[in-house]
């Protein structure tokens, strides 16, 4: 049936408002089929339903696009207003509502300015949210005791990574691997920043102290997983310090904003992550002496205090000499004034007995000489006991400022300088050692590099004129030759032709 067919007169045929609408619909899915249509992204609706309807337009007409629930999960890329993209799908049209429309089922960015004008659109959505702040960056630390890397398990990138580990300090490093381009990437790199920082520390499989976000170079199309909003809010979230290692050193992410630090190449992200031993031990050897230094220092300054303090300080003689004269004179002076007082405490008992009887008198005086007797004893031991407390602390006295107290003391310090001195001495001929075999171990290589091991395999060196020659030409040139074994140089002088 030609619907456009003239029938005059009264003959003209009727038709349903469904079969004009079926009769546009087979024209249109017969005439058009797989079309590619290049256009803006307007209006984007994701139903409840899971159906995701949107608007493609130019200058002048717009154009509805649908996508059923099952056809969403594959598409590469989901729509954003204001995105150039080329759509790719089959033209049809409503049945019941005379409308047409595209069934979208690819939908790709329209050339790398939209890709950029995308991503810079993105970039300043998550900057206004505060995601690429530096005051929110953390410090890395400064020798991490476990690295967690998230990248591919094949190619180079890991490779890199822990040989340039390997390399500077060793660390333990915990791979969870991912894929680094095509739709699953965004999913699997966000999933697996967020599952390091899940683990728990010191359990049985530890939480790193430090996160690596690796990938090799390539272009903005295979980097674009790196671009998603879910892999910067996930770096951004990340509890455990991150450093972003995607691409060249000219490619740049929304991770590498989002991250607490951007490294050129996974390799200078190794680099980031641990410094190098050899340096730090250096260091430390730098540390140490300046360490002995100081204490040798110190000792040797508080001796010299010590000692001029021992300089200004009176001589023992000088300081027992007047105590000692008083205590002369003191003892040269009690016996006369002992035999005074006997004398007059003899003449005053005298005076009194002469008034006395006889017999009275002399019992009293037998009783007043026993009291003499007993006052003469008691006062003789208790000069002998005063005499000897003030001995004992004259002796006291002087043995407090003896030299042999202030000998003892400067002894004390240089014994302390003795126990320290062997210590600096060990240390001294440890370095020594070490040093040595170093050394001894170069020399190994050279001799194991050297051309004198080959010679022992059979080989000699020839020269001319005393440079090496290995090609043949020079040798027939040469007056004379010079040929070098293992043990030893032999002369050949070549003969001229007749």
């Amino acid at each position: 049936m030609d619907l456009f067919e003239d029938t005059p007169g009264d003959n003209t045929p009727e038709f349903s408002v469904s079969e004009i609408a079926g009769t546009v619909r087979k024209l249109l899915e017969g005439e058009m089929g797989w079309v590619r249509v290049k256009g803006e992204v307007g209006r984007v609706v994701l139903a409840r339903s899971g159906h995701l309807y949107f608007d493609l337009k130019d200058e002048k007409s717009v154009l509805s696009c649908m996508t059923w629930k099952g056809q969403v999960r594959g598409l590469e890329l989901m729509p954003e207003e204001g995105m150039e993209v080329v759509v790719e799908g089959k033209m049809t049209a409503s049945g019941f509502s005379s409308k047409f429309g595209l069934n979208a089922q690819r939908i790709a960015v329209a050339g790398e300015g939209a890709l950029m004008a995308m991503l810079e659109k993105r970039k300043k959505k998550l900057a206004a949210e505060g995601l690429f702040d530096e005051g929110r960056k953390k410090p890395l630390p400064y020798l991490p005791e476990i690295i967690g890397v998230v990248t591919s398990p094949q190619g180079a990138v890991i490779r890199d990574i822990l040989h340039r580990l390997r390399d500077r300090f060793p660390r333990k490093v915990l791979i969870w691997p991912v894929a680094v381009q095509g739709e699953a990437c965004a999913p699997e790199v966000a999933r697996a920043i967020e599952g390091f920082n899940a683990l728990t520390p010191g359990g049985a499989l530890p939480r790193p102290d430090l996160l690596i976000v690796a990938r090799g170079g390539g272009s903005i199309e295979d980097l674009w997983g790196f671009n998603e909003e879910i892999v910067a809010r996930a770096a951004a979230a990340s509890n455990i310090p991150l450093i972003s290692a995607v691409g060249h050193e000219t490619d740049t992410t929304l991770i590498d904003f989002a991250a607490d630090k951007r490294a050129p190449t996974p390799t200078a992200a190794a680099e980031m992550a641990v410094p190098v031993r050899l340096d730090l031990m250096g260091w430390l050897d730098a540390q140490e002496g300046r360490l002995l230094r100081g204490v040798r220092r110190g000792i040797e300054e508080r001796g010299a205090r010590f000692q001029g303090l021992a300089r200004v300080l009176p001589r023992p003689e000088t300081l027992l000499a007047d105590p000692s004269q008083r205590l002369d004179r003191a003892a040269d002076h009690l016996p006369r004034a002992l035999g005074l007082m006997v004398e007059r405490k003899r003449a005053t008992l005298q005076n009194a007995a002469a008034g006395l009887r006889p017999r009275l008198l002399q019992t009293g005086i037998d009783q007043a000489r026993a009291r003499l007797d007993r006052l003469e004893d008691r006062l003789g031991a208790g000069l002998a006991r005063a005499g000897e407390r003030k001995g004992e602390r004259f002796s006291a006295l002087a043995g407090r400022l003896r030299p042999e107290g202030l000998v003892a003391q400067v002894s004390r310090q240089g014994e302390a300088l003795d126990r320290i001195a062997p210590r600096l001495d060990s240390a001294a001929k440890t370095r020594l050692a070490r040093l040595s075999d170093q050394l001894a171990a170069l020399e190994r290589t050279r001799r194991t590099l050297g051309y004198e091991a080959t010679l022992a395999r059979g080989y000699a060196v020839v020269r001319a004129e005393g440079a090496v020659i290995t090609e043949a030409a020079r040798a027939e040139g040469a007056r004379a030759l010079e040929i070098e074994f293992k043990d030893g140089r032999v002369s050949v002088q070549k003969t001229p032709p007749n």
